[in-house]
């Protein structure tokens, strides 16, 4: 399958971040699977690009046309297919076409951008893919205490951590087998995919 991988571009983050991602990427590819991404060469995304490269992987960056000029961030140039789209809805919507799932690893702004739309859009029944918080020494923390408070309030459904899967980075083979067993399980629980799991 071809996983998008969000996440930062920032190089000043912890390599406990990086590292990590380009060991999980690396696996991920080494069974087979492919990479959709940003295209950005530093942080998460360029972690996420070394890791498939290095299992054999092949590497599809998407980033806007402005973005080139390398004022913004600077672009990975080892993809082995590059789109430039219009603007930064349209990358999202790329990246989201060409994805059999995703998995959102730590990152800012843009990166929660990305994964509040694809949650908002499979809460919609835009799609149903597999979507991975991948929550690197406790990150998504926040996030998940965020959702709970939501629901708590009543302003989130009380389905809403059924739109996607929590693990941590002692959990990669089991982040794994979700995505790969990701059909039969929705099957499986009758059309809910399994709820987050906060740790």
């Amino acid at each position: 399958m071809r996983i998008c991988v969000y996440g930062a571009a920032s190089t000043r983050i912890d390599k406990i971040y990086t590292q990590t991602v380009e060991d999980l990427c690396e696996k991920l590819a080494i069974r087979g699977h492919d990479l959709v991404f940003g295209a950005g060469d530093g942080g998460v995304m360029g972690a996420a690009a070394r890791g498939f490269r290095k299992g054999g992987g092949h590497v599809m960056g998407v980033a806007p046309d402005f973005f080139t000029n390398g004022t913004i961030e600077e672009l990975y140039h080892g993809c082995d297919a590059f789109v430039k789209t219009d603007s930064m809805g349209t990358r999202k919507t790329v990246m989201e076409a060409n994805a059999d799932a995703f998995i959102c690893g730590p990152g800012g702004i843009g990166t929660y951008d990305e994964l509040f739309q694809i949650l908002t859009l499979k809460q919609l029944k835009v799609f149903d893919k597999p979507i991975v918080i991948f929550n690197v020494n406790h990150f998504y923390d926040p996030i998940f205490a965020l959702i709970k408070t939501g629901m708590k309030e009543k302003f989130l459904r009380s389905d809403t951590p059924r739109l996607a899967e929590g693990f941590n980075e002692k959990q990669i083979d089991k982040l794994i087998q979700y995505l790969e067993t990701y059909d039969e399980d929705y099957t499986k629980n009758n059309g809910k995919a399994v709820e987050i799991t906060y740790g």
